[in-house]
């Protein structure tokens, strides 16, 4: 009597088509399930090469376990392999793996386990996309814990997943739904997941890593996925989306397609539209002619809810404006290119606009209303511009090349001087690049630039790993640089190749080839053409692109990249300063001066240099920077932070002096005198005062006091900063109670010409207005990191309304943020976030509004009224701690409303005069060291009167 063959828990299908060479790897991971009961069907679409016997083979060797199908013609996609499979499917539960992707050991162990658990009808687990150099997680978010939806409108972002293969699907439930994919239209994935999100009375989300979607270079078989260069491609996404709309109409699932739609604007259009400058001209037209028809479908409320770049796409699609939607791709977040303004924005009615067409269509002012990006007022370097090439052609060995690049809203005055660079980098590895300088001209509201060099001497790249490069270019701009990305969507480029000498010698390439890349960034790539090139490098391409290829290049590349990594990494840099650099004699006389990491020349470092300047000192001054030169001395030496340049100074410097904290795991030499000034006296708690300080690892406390134990001398302007900030920070230096460097002024009255000339800079030379200092804390969000754009929690406009005729408003966010202004309140309203010292702002001010910034205690030394203004009550206080209570000691009233704060301002004289006697107190107890006479006893002590102690 024979046994009943038992049920599987799990049947995975795997397709396969023409792929003998990675078949048996998804199959092996498939029979290496740590859950034992998996079947494996596989379904071969007709292949052509020897997947069929590769098939057979491991039918043959687990009989018990692996069938094959055999489709009798090629389907041309992925929905009847699939449907054929789950026709032979015998397991309780259905999971579908691409022969060119592998399973998690353990996916199907926990896929089961959470649908048992849970009832789930499907569950959903991490899928992995594997690249050769990283892994990157498919939509991360969605995946960070587990939890159970029972409707899909309680969770619409879970319709951004819409691959079929990281999921496992009740057989019971495919069947009753009459669940299948389409068949002979790509992109059957987001259909079948779309009617079985809709469908499934329990959908289970799991954190574990289930899938691995393995990623390979680019060869001559793309994936669907990456065939967007051929139209029906685009044509398939649409008709699978309109099935998608129907399903959901049929339910009555509206606000579903809705949502639905928003991802569509938010993610499938800008994934072509950023890829159109690499396709021809009948393609575009054809683009359009498509997307306009299926836009045409959707409500205009959807663009209301989409992403403000996409919305603008989007809207300017369905207009017919395919440059101005361009543009907007260009401007959208994106993982791997920075957003760039490719498009000259226009100012109308005090707002900025995307572009003047269809403002006269009723949505069009809302959705192309881009006035929050801050383009009329953040530094020119935070926008990545966007550049054009117009004419490149070879004359022998050398290449000219020439084009233009926007000036946004003409920020690029005519007579500022203009230097630039085109910069060749390696477009898969940050760094590396070479560089060709290029002349600059004003040519109308743009900028025209030109190159000539012969790139034979020029570009030496390595060969194989670094085989495609981008042109971008880098102006310096008077005391600003601009990054400006390159595209080409005409002709220019076309055909033009010039000789390139790969440090791996010709074998691996002999000429370079101008393309546009699909990211529409204007690139070479090096290619063969004569032998031995022509006939190795598609060799060594091909093998690249097998099973064992694949691994090989993989391990190139990770080698290559874990060498450069010791060679030019952190960690790298200070065991090379801990052992080697400090042995290098100390060059006297010399300072290293660092304010907020390297982001500013300011604070307490600035004004110990300005003393030192005013004495006319023989010390070589060297300031480090972090990302920007603009607002740095010119008769400094300037590093920028982390490089070699920077870690070679520090070792050799007799003074550190800086206002946070050099690089942790730097031994400082006994014959450097770190001079650390701090950035402020505490209100919040600070270091081990903090709660989540106090409850860091180990590590971390001992990171922090050795970061502190190098302190020579801590500088402190009252008592109670040696009783808080000492001690919070871990200090054991002893204090220096000399006062803040930067008060100086606001006890001197500052440099009249200084003040005048900022009056002139904010355009306030000659306004007898109230000038009234707004400047707020630092600010998180959610994940603790800083609040990028800054939005001043009270009504602008009406402060323009109410007190414009009377006070004018400077913005200053913490360094880190940054504010935006409308340009109609311009003259009103100043962002003055581009001015690196506070000091002179405060010297600037008649009055200051502020919650919890230690700018309270300087400011308090000018005797002028103060308003603290904290809508967000005693949160803030309770989550960090407070070493005071800010209600008995501040210098001027608090208000929770704007009502309040627009009523202070309206009377200043009273508030004035009601906190006199506060402002006394506050300043005796918080500045009692703070006499004007800081930074002239700090340089006597130790830079001119020989003292060190």
């Amino acid at each position: 009597m024979s046994l009943p063959v038992r049920e599987p828990d799990v049947t995975v299908i795997v397709i396969v088509y023409n792929d003998a060479g990675r078949l048996a790897r998804a199959v092996r991971s498939v029979l290496a399930q740590s859950l034992a009961g998996v079947e494996v069907v596989i379904v071969d679409d007709a292949s052509t090469d020897a997947t069929p016997r590769v098939a057979a083979r491991l039918a043959a060797g687990r009989p018990d376990r692996v069938r094959v199908i055999t489709l009798p013609e090629n389907s041309g996609g992925c929905g009847r392999p699939r449907n054929a499979g789950m026709e032979q499917a015998r397991g309780r539960y259905v999971m579908f793996l691409d022969s060119d992707d592998t399973l998690d050991p353990h996916a199907c162990r926990n896929l089961v386990s959470a649908a048992e658990e849970t009832g789930a009808d499907l569950v959903s687990g991490r899928c992995v996309r594997v690249l050769p150099e990283r892994e990157q997680n498919w939509y991360p978010s969605l995946y960070r814990e587990s939890r159970v939806v029972t409707n899909i409108l309680d969770e619409p972002d879970l319709l951004y997943d819409t691959l079929s293969t990281n999921k496992c699907y009740r057989r019971d439930f495919l069947e009753r739904e009459g669940l299948l994919f389409v068949d002979r239209l790509h992109y059957e994935d987001l259909l079948f997941s779309a009617q079985a999100y809709v469908s499934a009375r329990k959908i289970a989300i799991i954190p574990h890593r289930v899938y691995n979607w393995l990623i390979v270079p680019r060869g001559e078989t793309l994936s669907i996925t990456h065939r967007r260069a051929e139209l029906r491609n685009f044509a398939d996404r649409l008709e699978i989306h309109r099935r998608i709309d129907a399903t959901f109409r049929i339910r009555g699932a509206e606000e579903l397609a809705k949502r639905k739609n928003v991802k569509f604007v938010n993610h499938d259009l800008l994934l072509y539209l950023r890829e159109l400058r690499s396709r021809d001209p009948d393609y575009r037209e054809a683009f359009l002619e498509l997307a306009q028809g299926y836009l045409a479908t959707m409500d205009i409320a959807v663009f209301e809810e989409c992403n403000p770049m996409a919305a603008i796409a989007g809207f300017l699609v369905g207009q017919g404006d395919l440059d101005g939607a361009i543009a907007a791709a260009d401007r959208a977040p994106r993982r791997d290119v920075p957003p760039t303004l490719s498009i000259a924005p226009v100012e109308r009615e005090g707002l900025v606009y995307w572009s003047e067409a269809f403002l006269d269509i009723a949505p069009g002012r809302r959705i192309l209303d881009v006035t929050d990006l801050g383009i009329h007022s953040v530094p020119l370097e935070q926008l990545r511009l966007g550049g054009r090439l117009t004419a490149m052609r070879t004359e022998g060995h050398e290449l000219s090349l020439a084009g233009d690049f926007i000036n946004p809203l003409g920020r690029i005055g005519a007579a500022t001087k203009l230097t630039g660079r085109l910069e060749i980098r390696d477009r898969r590895r940050k760094g590396r690049a070479f560089r060709v300088p290029v002349t600059l001209r004003h040519e109308g509201d743009r900028i025209g630039w030109q190159a000539r060099f012969a790139p034979v001497r020029r570009i030496r790249p390595i060969g194989l790993v670094d085989q495609t490069w981008g042109l971008w270019l880098c102006v310096d701009a008077g005391e600003e640089t601009v990054v400006v990305r390159l595209t080409s969507t005409g002709t220019a480029h076309k055909g033009v190749e010039v000789p390139v000498r790969p440090r791996l010698t010709r074998i691996v390439g002999d000429r370079l080839e101008a393309y546009v890349a699909d990211s529409g960034e204007l690139a070479f790539r090096i290619v063969g053409r004569r032998l031995p090139a022509r006939a190795v490098l598609p060799l060594i391409r091909d093998v690249a692109r097998t099973g064992l290829g694949m691994r090989f290049w993989r391990s190139l590349i990770r080698a290559e990249k874990a060498l450069r990594m010791r060679l030019t990494g952190r960690a790298t840099k200070i065991a090379v300063f801990n052992r080697v650099l400090v042995r290098l004699p100390v060059r006297k006389g010399t300072v290293v001066f660092e304010s907020h990491l390297g982001a500013q020349y300011s604070d307490n470092p600035k004004y110990v240099h300005l003393e030192l300047r005013r004495r006319g000192t023989s010390h070589r001054a060297i300031w480090s920077y972090d990302q920007s030169r603009r607002g740095f001395p010119k008769d400094a030496v300037l590093v920028k932070r982390g490089s070699w340049a920077y870690y070679r100074a520090l070792a050799r410097a007799e003074f550190w002096v800086d206002n946070q904290g050099f690089p942790a795991g730097l031994t400082k030499r006994r014959q450097t005198t770190y001079i650390q000034t701090w950035h402020g006296s505490a209100y919040k708690r600070m270091g081990f005062d903090e709660p989540s300080v106090k409850q860091g690892t180990r590590a971390e406390h001992v990171r922090r006091r050795t970061m502190a134990g190098r302190f020579d001398h801590f500088v402190v302007r009252s008592e109670h900063d040696v009783r808080t900030l000492a001690g919070g920070l871990g200090v054991t230096a002893p204090p220096l109670r000399a006062g803040y460097p930067r008060n100086d002024p606001l006890v001197s009255g500052g440099d009249p010409e200084e003040l005048a000339e900022l009056r002139r800079r904010l355009g306030l030379d000659g306004d007898a207005r109230t000038v009234v200092l707004y400047a707020p804390t630092f600010r998180a969000d959610e994940e603790g990191r800083p609040v990028v754009r800054f939005e001043p929690p009270f009504d602008l406009e009406r402060f323009a309304r109410e007190l414009g005729g009377s006070h004018v408003l400077l913005i200053r966010a913490h360094y880190l943020s940054t504010a935006v202004v409308p340009p109609g309140l311009r003259g009103t309203v100043v962002d003055v976030g581009g001015v690196h010292d506070v000091t002179p702002l405060l010297l600037l001010a008649d009055a200051l509004v502020t919650d919890y910034s230690s700018v309270m205690f300087d400011y308090a030394l000018r005797d002028r009224p103060m308003i603290f203004y904290t809508p967000d009550g005693d949160d803030y206080a309770l989550r960090r701690g407070a070493y005071f209570d800010l209600a008995a000691h501040a210098p001027g009233p608090i208000v929770a409303d704007e009502d309040g704060l627009f009523a202070a301002l309206a009377d200043l004289d009273r508030v004035h005069r009601d906190h006199a006697d506060r402002r006394r107190l506050f300043t005796e107890r918080f500045g009692e060291y703070d006499t004007g006479t800081a930074a002239k006893a700090i340089v006597e002590r130790f830079f001119t009167g020989g003292g060190r102690d």
